[in-house]
Formats: structure tokens, C-alpha cells, sequence
């Protein structure tokens, strides 16, 4: 699925906690606003109900109540709100206001004797605050009750004309920041861009490609180093993937032009020849045979090594890898390979424990890379000479050992034999693609292999495998 926009991404990562962080402010600023309106509208009520209270006479044996233009005009507002009264005594008659004014069960408490209470009277929200007074009167004592109410209007404007400034700047703040952001993250994301263009004006069929990170961001700058380290291998990939196709096709080429005059010169023999020649030439064509039977082993010889040279350089080969029993493999190698060590009068042996000895290897791959190093080092080794393939257990690794007693390769040397076609004694038979083979079989199983001098018997070159251990 393809991806947004970056800059978008990011955008929104800025912006949703902003928005967030703005949405709870406003909810804060709201409460605030509020308390501040209804506070202001509970002491309003209660300073008129305190001066109706004032206004309480007795006349007699009665009181009597009446309501000043000083407690109405503490209502007065543009919002035009509706204000109720009531004023009743102890036995429930109304002094003043309106007898269906709706009371609460509890009485007033605490040191302003008042409480506040939302109702409705005929479909409108009020808020009302009731109080009491005690009248005195010759020993006698009454409780009147005033309760005053007014609707809400003037508060919600009251709270709106509080909330509505804040809820402004923070918007503002808000559309602010996502300008500017959008605008930081198009200068700062330019030398992306001119990453972009660097890449797009390479030719793609040249491996030659280097990105400027001059001018990148610190955070960018690992990126550049990546795509240049990763053009890098390439470009070592490629050419020596060009000396392997220069190198092979130099080597094919001459068993192949060698079999190819031999078939000539047979093809001419055969058709120009008299009958009391023949007998003559029979020793000739007797030779010219067995030389185009070498030529074609050596054709097959390259042409197999080549392919199980392409097999172990596969990226994917160590995804191929299994549990393998790396004592079982050798055993089967040193088979295959004792006749060889028999027709050349070496000894070849094995040091190795008697228990399994179980790697992550491909057994085509493993079996190629020992086979490698026995043959490398059985024509290596003169006769009467010694060949020892050793396996023991290193820690978490399993390491195989091939010792001989051959003349050896000098340490300036030991790195370059791995190399493909290489050979240090270019008069000894062989297709110079053993080590390579070797190197790149162990790299597939996931092991390393390096050249030393021979310890076991103080002479010739020892070559080390070291394997991890299944299950480590």
C-alpha cells in the first residue's frame, strides 16, 4: 500500500496532540468561565434576596413584605431575564411572589443561612437561592422563608463573553502552529529532496553513485552513508562479477579451442588417410584421444566448479540451511577421496570425536567445502606427506582443521588464494576455483574460514572452519 505524504505525516503527529492539548484547554477555560458566571450570578441572587430580607416589617401581629426597586435593579440586564419571588411564613402563607413558587425539602445551613438550587417555573431553567429570617416580636419569634429566582440567560451570556476570548487564542495558536510547521517542514525537508534529485540525475546503469551528505541533516545523514556503502558493494559486485565472466570465459576457451582443432585434425586424418597409413598414425590418434579425453575432463572439471561456485554465491543460500551432521559429511568426503591419497602415497587421516557433530549447513555445500580443502591439499602435499582432517568443539563452534605437510603459502599470500582462478603454484594441475569455492560455501553455512601455518606438524599450511553449533 503506498504510503501518504511525509510531510503530512508528520504534520499530523504535530497536530493531533496540539489539538488535543488545545480541545482540553477549551474544556478547562469552560469549567473556569462557568464557576466565575455562577458565582457572580449566586451572589446576585443571594444580595437580593439579603435586601429583601431588610424589607421585612411587623404591622401588627403580622409581618409584611415588600420588594424595593433597589433588589430588582440587581437583575437588570440586556438579556432581559424573568425574575421570581416568594416570601412565606412559618405556617406556609405567602408575604409576597408567587404561591406556586417551587421549594426544596432542605432547609438553608451554614453562616449565610442560604442554599442555591436550580428549577423551572413554566418551562424555564431558574437558579434560585433561599434564606431564612427570624422576626422578633415581644417574646415571639417567626421564620421567614425568601427564596429568589432568575433565569439563566444573563449567565450564559455571562459565560460565553469569559470562554469565547480564550477559546479564540487558542484556536489562532493552533492555526499558527500548523502554518508554521507546514512551512519548517518544507525548508527543513529540502536536502531530502535534493537527495531526490541526486539520485534521479544517476544513470542507473552506472554503478558510480555517490550522495553528497553535506548538507543532510545529522538524522540523514546514516541514510546517504547506507545508499553509498550499499552503491559501493554493488559496484565491487559487479566488477567481480565481470572478472568472473572474463576469467571463465578465458578458461572454457581454451580446453574448448583445443577440442575443437583435435576434432578437426581427426575429421581431416579420417578423410585423407590411405590404407598403408593408417597403421602409422594409429599411435598418433591414440594420443590425439587421450588428449581431447584430458581436455574434456578439464572442461567438465571448470564448467562443475563454476556451477557450484554460482550456488554457494546465491544471497538466499543460507536460507537453504539444515541441521547436519558435520562428522557424518567428512566421513563420506575422506571415502570418496582415499583413493586419490592412495595413488599419491599421502597419508590421509582423521582426528575427530566419535559423537555427531551437528551444523547449520546445506549438505550439498558442506560436502563441496571439505572435498575442497582435502583435494586442495592433497595436491599440494608431496609424497609420503601427511593430510589430517581434524573436528572438535570451540566453545559454541565447531571447528574442522585440514593440516598438511605441502610447502605451504606465504602470509602475504594466504588472503589472495581465495581469489577466483588464482593458483600459487601455477605448474600444479587444477582450476583455481577450490578456495574460492571453499570461501564461498562457508559464507553460505554461515562459518568463516582463514589460512595459518600448520601446527600439528611444524610444516605445510593448515586452513580453519569455524562452524556455530546447532541450537546455539
Amino acid at each position: 500500500m503506498r504510503q501518504p505524504s511525509l510531510r503530512l505525516r508528520l504534520l499530523a503527529w504535530l497536530l493531533l496532540p496540539m489539538s488535543l492539548f488545545v480541545a482540553i484547554c477549551c474544556w478547562l477555560s469552560w469549567r473556569n468561565a462557568a464557576s466565575v458566571a455562577d458565582y457572580l450570578q449566586d451572589h446576585d441572587l443571594l444580595s437580593s434576596a439579603q435586601v429583601l430580607s431588610d424589607r421585612l416589617i411587623w404591622e401588627g401581629n403580622d409581618i409584611a413584605a415588600s420588594v424595593p426597586p433597589s433588589a430588582l435593579s440587581l437583575f437588570a440586564s440586556p438579556e432581559r431575564d424573568q425574575v421570581f419571588l416568594s416570601v412565606t411564613a412559618a405556617d406556609g402563607r405567602v408575604l409576597a411572589g408567587r404561591p406556586d413558587f417551587p421549594l426544596p425539602a432542605t432547609r438553608p445551613a451554614g453562616p449565610e443561612r442560604a442554599i442555591w438550587y436550580d428549577t423551572k417555573i413554566k418551562g424555564a431553567a431558574l437558579r434560585v437561592v433561599l434564606t431564612e429570617r427570624s422576626m422578633y416580636d415581644l417574646g415571639d419569634t417567626e421564620i421567614v422563608t425568601i427564596a429568589v429566582g432568575k433565569t439563566t440567560r444573563s449567565r450564559d451570556a455571562m459565560l460565553l463573553k469569559l470562554w469565547w476570548p480564550s477559546v479564540q487564542y487558542l484556536l489562532l495558536a493552533l492555526v499558527l502552529a500548523a502554518v508554521l510547521a507546514t512551512l519548517a517542514l518544507t525548508w527543513e525537508l529540502r536536502p531530502v529532496m535534493r537527495l531526490s534529485r541526486q539520485l534521479r540525475a544517476r544513470d542507473p546503469l552506472h554503478l558510480d553513485l555517490r550522495l553528497d551528505d553535506a548538507d543532510l541533516h545529522r538524522e540523514l545523514r546514516p541514510v546517504a552513508e547506507t545508499v553509498n556503502t550499499f552503491a559501493q558493494q554493488l559496484r565491487a559486485h559487479s566488477q567481480a562479477q565481470r572478472r568472473f565472466i572474463a576469467d571463465a570465459a578465458h578458461q572454457l576457451r581454451t580446453p574448448l579451442a583445443m577440442q575443437a582443432s583435435q576434432i578437426e585434425f581427426a575429421r581431416y586424418t579420417r578423410a585423407h588417410r590411405k590404407d598403408e597409413d593408417w597403421t602409422n598414425r594409429r599411435a598418433d590418434m591414440d594420443a590425439m584421444w587421450r588428449e581431447m579425453q584430458a581436455s574434456n575432463r578439464r572442461l567438465v572439471a571448470v564448467t562443475n566448479k563454476l556451477l557450484l561456485l554460482a550456488q554457494a554465491e546465491q544471497y538466499d543460500a543460507a536460507q537453504a540451511n539444515e541441521a547436519t551432521d558435520l562428522r557424518a559429511t567428512a566421513l563420506k568426503v575422506l571415502e570418496q577421496l582415499a583413493a586419490l591419497a592412495d595413488k599419491r602415497h599421502i597419508d590421509l587421516g582423521l582426528d575427530a570425536p566419535e559423537q555427531p557433530l551437528i551444523v547449520q549447513a546445506q549438505p550439498a555445500l558442506l560436502d563441496a567445502l571439505i572435498a575442497n580443502l582435502l583435494d586442495n591439499a592433497l595436491r599440494y602435499t608431496p609424497e609420503q606427506g601427511r593430510v589430517t582432517l581434524g573436528l572438535a568443539h570451540a566453545g559454541d563452534e565447531i571447528e574442522l582443521l585440514v593440516d598438511d605437510t605441502g610447502p605451504g603459502i606465504a602470509p602475504e599470500l594466504r588472503e589472495q588464494v581465495f581469489e577466483r582462478f588464482y593458483r600459487a603454484a601455477p605448474d600444479t594441475e587444477g582450476t583455481g576455483l577450490g578456495l574460492s569455492i571453499v570461501r564461498e560455501a562457508a559464507r553460505a553455512c554461515g562459518a568463516t574460514v582463514g589460512l595459518e601455518s600448520n601446527l600439528r606438524d611444524g610444516r605445510g599450511l593448515r586452513a580453519r572452519v569455524r562452524f556455530r553449533a546447532a541450537g546455539t
